[in-house]
C-alpha cells in the first residue's frame, strides 16, 4: 500500500515562528516515526498557492501559530489547491484568532468571559484597574501586561502602542488557570497551569524558557463548566481537529480567555501533554489529525 505523503509546514512571519519550527519539528519525528507516511518539512515565510501546488502533498499539516499562519491567510492558500490540510479552515481560523470576535461569540452563547475594551491611541481604555493588555490577534501572551496602578496602565499602553494599532484590555481575573484540548470533537482531561512563583501569570517564559512551571492533570476543582462551554465555543466557531480552549476560574466561575485553533506541539505544550495523559502518544496524535484531514480528501 503506498504512503501517503505528509508535508509539515512550520515557521511563518510572525513573532512565534521559532515556536512554529520547534513545534513542526516534533510533529514531522512523530510522523516519520509512526512509519505510515512519507514526511517532508518546509520552514516558509508566507507561501503562495502555486508554491503549495509543487510540494505535491497528499495531505499539508500546517503548524505555524500566529496572525499568518494561524489566522486564515495560510488556509485561504490551501483551500484554493482542494488539497486537504490538518486544523480549521479559514473562516474559523480568521474569527478564532481575532480576540475580540470570540469573545463576542461567547458573550452571545452566554459564554462568560472577562469585560473587555479596545485600545488605540485614539481610544484610551475604559476599565477600571486592574487590567490585561495584550494583542487582539496573536498568542503565547506576546506582548502581554498586567497593570494594575496607573503608572503601569500608561506605561505598557505607550509601549505596546508603539508596535501595534489596536490591543485588546480585558479585566484581570485572579482565577486558576485551566485548559481544555479538543481533538476531533473529543475533549481531552482538563490541565490546571501553576506558573512559577516569581511570576504573575502564564507568560511567554513560563511557556517555553522555564521548566519550573507546574502542569496538574485532572486537578481538583469545584465544580464548572469548563468542559461543556469548550466544546460549545468550538463547535459555534466551526473549529475542527484541534482546538484549545483556555479558562480561568474562581468563586464565580469560569471565564474563558481565548480559542487556539493549532496548539503548541513542543516538549512544554498542553494538547500533547494532555493527550499523552489519555493515553494518546504523539505518534498517534498525530496521525489522528492527519486522518482527520484525510476523510476531507476531495475524490
Amino acid at each position: 500500500m503506498t504512503k501517503q505523503s505528509v508535508v509539515v509546514l512550520m515557521g511563518g512571519p510572525d513573532a512565534e515562528r521559532e515556536i512554529s519550527i520547534q513545534s513542526g519539528t516534533a510533529v514531522a519525528e512523530a510522523l516519520h516515526a509512526s512509519g505510515k507516511y512519507l514526511v517532508d518539512s518546509v520552514v516558509i515565510d508566507t507561501v503562495t498557492a502555486d508554491e503549495l501546488r509543487t510540494m505535491n502533498a497528499d495531505v499539508f499539516f500546517p503548524v505555524l501559530h500566529g496572525p499568518y499562519g494561524e489566522g486564515g491567510q495560510l488556509q485561504q492558500a490551501l483551500e484554493e489547491i482542494l488539497t486537504p490540510f490538518v486544523g480549521s479552515g479559514s473562516s474559523a481560523s480568521k474569527c478564532a484568532m481575532h480576540k475580540i470576535r470570540t469573545k463576542e461569540i461567547a458573550k452571545n452563547a452566554d459564554i462568560q468571559t472577562p469585560t473587555w475594551s479596545q485600545v488605540t491611541k485614539e481610544k484610551p481604555c475604559t476599565l477600571e484597574l486592574p487590567y490585561i493588555l495584550k494583542p487582539i490577534d496573536d498568542g503565547s501572551s506576546i506582548d502581554l501586561a498586567i497593570c494594575k496602578t496607573p503608572e503601569e496602565a500608561q506605561q505598557a499602553s505607550n509601549r505596546l502602542l508603539s508596535k501595534r494599532a489596536t490591543l485588546l484590555a480585558e479585566s484581570y481575573i485572579d482565577g486558576r488557570e485551566l485548559t481544555v484540548g479538543i481533538i476531533d470533537g473529543v475533549t481531552l482531561p482538563i490541565f490546571e497551569i501553576l506558573p512559577p512563583k516569581d511570576l504573575h501569570t502564564y507568560d511567554y517564559s513560563a511557556k517555553y524558557e522555564r521548566d519550573d512551571t507546574i502542569y496538574l492533570p485532572d486537578p481538583a476543582l469545584p465544580e464548572n463548566d469548563c468542559v461543556e462551554q469548550a466544546m460549545k465555543l468550538y463547535e459555534l466557531l466551526g473549529v475542527r481537529d484541534i482546538a484549545r480552549v483556555d479558562f480561568l476560574l474562581d468563586a464565580r466561575g469560569s471565564w474563558m480567555l481565548e480559542l487556539n485553533t493549532m496548539p503548541g506541539f513542543t516538549d512544554h505544550s498542553l494538547v500533547p501533554m494532555a493527550a499523552n495523559y489519555a493515553g494518546m502518544s504523539m505518534q498517534t496524535l498525530c496521525a489522528k489529525l492527519v486522518n482527520c484531514a484525510l476523510r476531507r480528501k476531495v475524490k
